[in-house]
């Protein structure tokens, strides 16, 4: 985890609700009229595809939610920012706080792509307008909502894909390297394969199914194009075609189902490795958790249990907990 102080450059400033158990009278504030005395916490959740901000009270009460464009945050730093800033901004808004109000909240942030050192350099290589800011990997800070810390395990299927978990305090990654090379189960890894089966359609490797023809008609069945599209595509590109594969398989295209038990199988092994390091139980996160869940065995079924609380709240405790420690 990192951990930095705020600035205050105003040019800087261009998914389960946390089961919070208080009691008392909860407070309402005239619009625009927010008491800043009163502590608040930042939650922000970075994916390939979107950027998530949650604003609360030290009383937990939700204030404000955003959202932005992708975050993964091994993507070009000024784009993550913009797409973290637009997100805050629309959750200060909703909390009828302004833009400067973001130097006296500490944020905690869980990034795909902050298990890799360098990408975290790059993006703390700009200074964030922030009272406090930690970053931790979207495995982490998944975690921490789901488990509140204790034992357990979690496996995100979304754009990418990650295991995290353990006991004791103890936990391990299993995959989240990327869809290049790792991320089984995730959205992008799917479209990845699925267009690669398409080029094998088209070369009459494999039998075409409506499910390639329907992909290939996108690229009016030119591989050419095919290979230009993938010379600029992000992870979140090749996810937006997992809808498309589901959609083909609900109407039993050969084509689709096998990229889907593919695709399961491969979440399968991520899940009985976390199961191996010994976590008693699994929550699922990710937009593809619950599309691939029922193509999941049994043995993986039942120790799947609902989260406490989601990525954006273990982001809250991440920065608060950070917060909590500065002198």
């Amino acid at each position: 985890m990192v951990e930095t102080s705020g600035y205050d450059d105003p040019a800087l400033l261009s998914e389960l609700d946390i089961k919070w158990h208080y009691t008392g009278l909860v407070l309402r504030y005239p619009e625009n009229c927010f008491p800043m005395s009163h502590s608040l916490f930042l939650g922000i959740d970075g994916g390939g595809t979107k950027c998530r901000a949650r604003l609360r009270d030290a009383e937990g009460k939700l204030l404000g939610e955003g959202s932005g464009g992708p975050s993964n945050i091994r993507l070009d730093p000024d784009l993550v920012w913009t797409s973290i800033l637009t997100a805050c901004r629309e959750a200060l808004h909703q909390a009828g706080l302004q833009e400067s109000d973001l130097k006296a909240i500490p944020a905690g942030m869980g990034a795909a792509g902050a298990g890799q050192t360098s990408a975290v350099e790059r993006l703390l290589s700009r200074p964030h307008p922030f009272a406090s800011f930690a970053i931790d990997t979207d495995a982490h800070t998944a975690w921490l909502g789901a488990f509140n810390g204790g034992d357990g395990a979690i496996l995100i299927l979304g754009t990418g894909s990650c295991g995290y978990g353990g006991t004791g305090g103890q936990c391990r990654y299993v995959g989240g390297w990327g869809f290049e090379i790792s991320d089984e189960g995730s959205g992008a890894a799917l479209g990845r394969d699925l267009l690669r089966r398409c080029v094998w359609a088209h070369d009459g490797r494999i039998p075409s199914t409506p499910l390639s023809e329907a992909l290939l008609g996108e690229f009016d069945n030119s591989l050419e194009m095919l290979v230009d599209w993938v010379g600029n595509a992000r992870p979140g590109d090749y996810a937006r075609y997992a809808p498309m594969v589901f959609d083909h398989a609900g109407r039993r295209d050969p084509l689709a189902i096998a990229l889907i038990e593919e695709s399961a199988a491969g979440a399968t092994r991520i899940a009985e490795r976390l199961l191996e390091l010994g976590a008693p139980a699994l929550c699922l996160f990710g937009g593809l958790a619950e599309p691939l869940r029922p193509w999941m065995p049994p043995s993986i079924q039942q120790v799947i249990v609902q989260p406490q609380a989601d990525a954006l709240d273990g982001a809250i405790l991440l920065g608060r907990n950070a917060a909590r420690r500065q002198p």
